[in-house]
């Protein structure tokens, strides 16, 4: 008889056998009803130690699963030096393993789509900058620069690599916290500039060191309600371009963003309404259009683009009927000078830069990953995240000391390089070379650009963060992780961005304390004519046998759950014997740890298993411990604690031992 899968329940009502009137009575019992439709019982297996090895090679082994779990130097075995030489080059440099199969079917789509992403990217790099207080022309040397490395560097073919929002308002709120962009600029540029900097040194190191496990610790959770946060508070930001106000909060919470607004009704302005409104509504429909149907991507994509045309050529028409709409103003031409004598590295507002530079350099080294393994899985090819971390944050520093500011892979542009055709990187190229020109000869006609339509392809771009479906999932399936994603949307909201994420980063911990420190126990029955043993509480097949009490622990035993452990196994049995006593059943004799799920020991989970067996002894019972793992095994015979248990106290199975043991009982009633 089998598992039936459609037969689990949340609740089961036990129906065990009848009452026995002795030991051997019901032994005789436990066997005819389990034990006829099975293969007779053969002699139980021996639970084998691991392999012996030493301390040194331990460490290396648990090391290398660390550190080294995809095993990055394996295609360099029995391979020439020569061999080794380009597979080096093509480890450090993907370029060299994609370059010598380029062809010109792949260039014709490459061009289309980095001329795609560039309509996309020049009006997106002037928003975001002024979105982290920066002047418009470092969003445009961000879009040159950083998309040339990574072209070198990275290993996603589709990532579209520029400036975004996230990053941009987290560097803005920071940074304008402790130093003012409109009174002292050049040391607001700086800071911006020295926080670029270490933003790439982090996510480099991270590569290099090969611990990118430290950014899982930003759940999906958490990014759900940042991301949400983060956009309602950008997109509110907005109405000061959008409504025409001069005089507005650099603050970054709701309550002083809502608050100035009203108090600055006397500078709004109706042309700048209409017309902001207007463009607004204009790039949202094209979205929408885009959303529904994909095939049109080139609306949204070519929709900034054209508005900044459109709503410069207004103005300029215009110009006398709407003197209240503001500007861009004077662009420089040329090409990202260099700024590494700007890079602050002592003073007063070191620590700030280096805090803003950690924080960015986390956000966006998540979502450039994120976004990168995203299409890769839809390509089906690989994208491996260390030289990922390497590329976003050598790119970075590059960045640092060409007047650039943090940048990593955009979904929307990747979305639109994916949707374009993208075949490679050398989209991000042809992006960079439209990027070149409009540095070059086009900036003059950015000066009366008016600064509401890049308030409008903000919200634009933002309103896409707000993840009602994935919230309402979270609800639906963890309870834990929707609290952590509405701490987080809470915390952006009323309090500021930075303290928003850690608050949310700290219920994610408390989280995993919270399942390590209580992990799941359950009571074991037997599916009638198997050896399979499954909670009671799932299945109704699931029958206790009589005199034994099988316990399963679900997760490593350490110190910060063994006193737990102890008590909720001691509570086991005393409900156990309180339900036998209420139902006149025969007692239990003896308890089985099933310790299949006991991944790691240390010892304080050895002196609880030590302390349990001395308890249990106390009450004349027996316990006995079923299929520990080799090294947990291993750490039992070295602590001598199985000395203890006997030859009937370690069993490779639930059901050998439960054979055994009841045979053993049989033979000495």
């Amino acid at each position: 008889m089998g598992v039936n899968s459609n037969r689990v329940e949340h609740i089961w009502n036990p129906e065990a056998p009848p009452p026995a009137e002795t030991l051997e009575t019901a032994i005789s019992v436990t066997i005819s009803t389990h034990a006829i439709q099975m293969p007779p019982p053969s002699e139980a297996h021996k639970v084998c130690m691991p392999p012996a090895r030493t301390t040194a090679q331990k460490l290396r082994h648990r090391l290398s699963e660390i550190f080294f779990p995809d095993d990055p130097l394996h295609r360099f075995k029995d391979q020439t030096r020569f061999r080794k030489l380009v597979l080096g080059l093509q480890f450090f440099f993907p370029i060299f393993q994609w370059a010598p199969h380029y062809s010109l079917d792949m260039l014709k789509s490459d061009v289309v789509s980095g001329l795609t992403i560039a309509s996309l990217a020049i009006p997106q790099g002037i928003s975001y900058a002024k979105l982290a207080n920066l002047p418009p022309i470092v969003g445009l040397y961000s879009s040159f620069v950083p998309p040339v490395t990574y072209s070198v560097l990275g290993s996603s073919h589709h990532l579209a690599v520029g400036p975004v929002s996230i990053a941009s308002l987290v560097m803005g709120t920071m940074l304008s916290e402790t130093v003012s962009y409109t009174e002292e600029p050049i040391l607001y540029l700086k800071l911006a500039f020295t926080a670029t900097f270490f933003a790439g040194l982090f996510q480099a190191s991270l590569g290099f060191l090969r611990l990118g496990f430290i950014i899982d610790f930003l759940s999906k959770a958490t990014l759900v309600g940042f991301m949400a946060g983060a956009a309602v508070i950008v997109s509110l930001q907005q109405l000061k371009g959008l409504l025409g106000i001069v005089h507005f909060t650099t603050k970054m919470q709701l309550v002083p963003v809502l608050s100035s607004v009203f108090h600055q009704k006397n500078e709004w302005s109706w042309q700048t309404i209409v017309m902001g409104v207007g463009f607004l509504v204009l790039l949202l429909t094209t979205r929408q259009i885009s959303m529904r149907k994909p095939k049109l991507f080139w609306i949204s994509a070519a929709a900034p683009l054209a508005s900044v045309i459109l709503s410069t050529i207004l103005v300029v028409c215009l110009k006398s009927q709407l003197p209240g709409i503001k500007t861009i103003g004077h662009l420089p031409k040329g090409l990202n000078p260099p700024s590494s004598n700007m890079l602050y590295f002592h003073g007063t507002h070191l620590a700030l830069a280096i805090k803003t530079g950690l924080v960015t350099g986390i956000l966006s080294l998540t979502e450039g990953i994120a976004v990168g393994r995203t299409f890769a899985s839809l390509k089906n090819y690989q994208v491996d995240g260390n030289k990922e971390m390497m590329a976003i944050g050598l790119m970075n520093m590059a960045g640092s000391c060409s007047s650039c500011y943090v940048t990593t892979g955009s979904f929307s542009r990747s979305a639109v390089n994916y949707n374009a055709g993208a075949k490679t990187v050398v989209s991000n190229i042809i992006m960079a070379s439209a990027v070149l020109v409009t540095l070059l000869f086009l900036m003059p006609l950015f000066h009366y650009t008016p600064n509401l339509i890049l308030a409008a392809i903000i919200i634009t771009a933002v309103i896409g963060l707000i993840d009602y479906e994935a919230a309402y999932n979270l609800w639906k399936v963890d309870k834990l992780d929707f609290l952590a994603c509405l701490c987080s949307f809470l915390g952006v909201l009323f309090i500021s961005v930075p303290l928003g994420l850690a608050i949310a980063v700290g219920v994610s911990v408390f989280k995993i304390l919270l399942h390590v420190t209580r992990p799941n126990t359950a009571v074991l029955g037997n599916i009638p004519g198997t050896q399979i043993y499954q909670n009671v509480g799932r299945y109704r097949e699931a029958v206790r046998v009589p005199f034994f009490l099988v316990i399963a622990v679900e997760a490593p035993m350490y110190f910060a759950n063994s006193t737990y452990l102890q008590e909720r196994i001691i509570r086991w049995i005393r409900e156990e014997e309180e339900w036998l006593a209420s139902n006149n059943r025969s007692n239990i004799k003896c308890v089985i740890l099933d310790m299949t799920a006991v991944t790691a020991i240390d010892t304080s989970g050895i002196d609880t298993i030590s302390e349990l067996r001395k308890i249990l002894d106390k009450r004349s019972l027996k316990l006995v411990l079923a299929n520990p793992v080799g090294s947990v095994m291993e750490k039992l015979h070295q602590s001598n604690v199985l000395e203890s248990f006997g030859l009937e106290g370690l069993y490779l199975t639930v059901g050998e031992a439960i054979t055994d043991i009841s045979s053993s009982w049989k033979a000495h009633p």
